[in-house]
């Protein structure tokens, strides 16, 4: 099929199309932000950001001091954040670095690509039970994880050497998983536009210029021929005169059953993609809720275990979000030297072994007709089924099946041994 024809057919039915059956079973994703922001690695412990947007919203428009971008807990963001004067991430950086640059910290990350393993990422990926990985693969300070044919016009050299989008992905396939690709399409402070002092303009800054536009669309141009990702995960939007809606008619030609999240703010997309946010029931729309592990996408030496979801938590999460139609995408934040912290690796684990056993209640399922019952002894209960056969997902530990209505216990069979973060019964 010639590209032209490929492009009428896309174009014709991306208004119907369906998302990919793939991605409906995967269930559980792992994004990784690790970038120039992996070398400081410090935000506040501020969850102001993470409320707002899992209440689906902006911060009010008032006092840049007062707003959530000036306490940012948003480590990845940490070139905004330390030029925002009097912010606390600007006290940080004055007292660490002085007046280094952010720029300068290119040099510290190189030498850690130098030394990185992508098979060890990949490995622990498979061994929490990840269906899919979404690195990122430029954020918003517009450093490139992969030596870019489209250079960055006001850096020289502005990504790395080692190709470090491609190696994953060929570890990350090894290991059977799906490998979709981050970008950040609508933020890119080399153009300008920083700092950004409130959330509410975060929309407002994108670089909307014909040379800014000619420039992400050949970075997605790039990474689709290179690495034929199985998702395209834009963040932020996309400049005018982008024209997307081509790039997905290119992109689907190229990736029959290849996945766009929401988030180029066209009027296309497979899937919608809030940030830390739930659903208080079954979702008609495909969609993946996207959070970090802890309050940061990328690493913050500040975090500890107590902002890092426990192993038990994030098993209810995932349950509950897939109960309701959507997936579970989790940042997962490597360090300045490029391993996972152990805290988080652990977590990691524990959810991968949990998974093993109770695998067949997730993936590959789809939301019954209710979501959620509550046990005689008061602990909620998730649903999901696969055809014919039902489950039902008490969030803790169960030897029976009580007091659910329309359920009698006898039919119920338990999946794993009773014990861990949550148990599944077929029914």
């Amino acid at each position: 099929m010639g590209i032209d024809t490929a492009l009428a057919k896309y174009i014709g039915c991306m208004v119907v199309r369906v998302t990919a059956d793939w991605f409906r079973d995967a269930k559980f994703g792992i994004m990784i932000h690790w970038g120039l922001y992996s070398i400081p690695a410090w935000a506040p412990l501020d969850d102001a950001v993470v409320r707002v947007l899992s209440q689906g919203g902006h911060s009010p428009d008032g006092d840049p001091e007062s707003d959530p971008l000036f306490r940012n807990c948003y480590a990845e963001w940490y070139q905004n954040s330390y030029l925002l004067t009097g912010s606390p991430t600007w006290h940080h950086h004055k007292e660490v670095y002085g007046d280094r640059p952010y720029e300068d910290f290119a040099g510290d990350f190189r030498a850690a690509v130098e030394g990185w393993d992508a098979a060890g990422w990949a490995d622990l990926f498979a061994a929490a039970g990840a269906r899919y990985v979404v690195p990122v693969t430029k954020h918003h300070d517009g450093f490139a994880l992969w030596p870019s044919r489209t250079p960055n016009p006001y850096r020289d050299g502005w990504s790395t050497e080692r190709d470090v989008v491609g190696e994953l992905g060929a570890a990350v396939r090894a290991q059977g998983m799906r490998y979709g690709l981050y970008y950040s399409g609508g933020l890119d402070w080399t153009f300008g536009n920083v700092p950004i002092h409130r959330q509410i303009d975060v929309e407002f800054s994108i670089p909307n210029t014909p040379e800014y536009a000619r420039y992400v669309n050949a970075h997605w141009r790039e990474l689709i021929d290179r690495y034929e990702p199985s998702m395209l995960w834009n963040d932020i939007g996309y400049p005018a005169g982008g024209d997307p809606e081509r790039l997905f008619a290119e992109y689907y030609a190229r990736v029959p059953d290849g996945v766009v999240n929401d988030r180029f703010m066209s009027e296309h997309s497979d899937i919608r993609s809030p940030e830390y946010e739930i659903r208080p029931d079954i979702d008609p729309h495909v969609w993946e809720t996207v959070r970090g592990l802890g309050l940061s996408f990328g690493w913050n030496r500040q975090e500890t275990a107590a902002q890092l979801l426990s192993a038990t938590e994030l098993v209810h999460l995932l349950v509950d979000v897939v109960s309701k139609n959507g997936n579970l995408l989790l940042g997962v934040a490597p360090d300045d030297r490029g391993e996972i912290p152990a805290g988080q690796a652990d977590v990691l684990r524990e959810v991968g072994r949990w998974l093993a056993a109770n695998g067949e209640a997730i993936y590959g399922t789809r939301p019954w007709t209710t979501a959620e019952a509550t046990t005689a002894d008061g602990l909620p209960v998730r649903f999901t089924r696969r055809g014919d056969t039902r489950y039902a997902i008490v969030l803790g530990a169960a030897e029976q099946l009580h007091g659910v209505p329309g359920i009698d216990p006898e039919d119920a069979r338990r999946l794993g041994d009773g014990e861990g973060p949550a148990t599944a019964f077929v029914l």
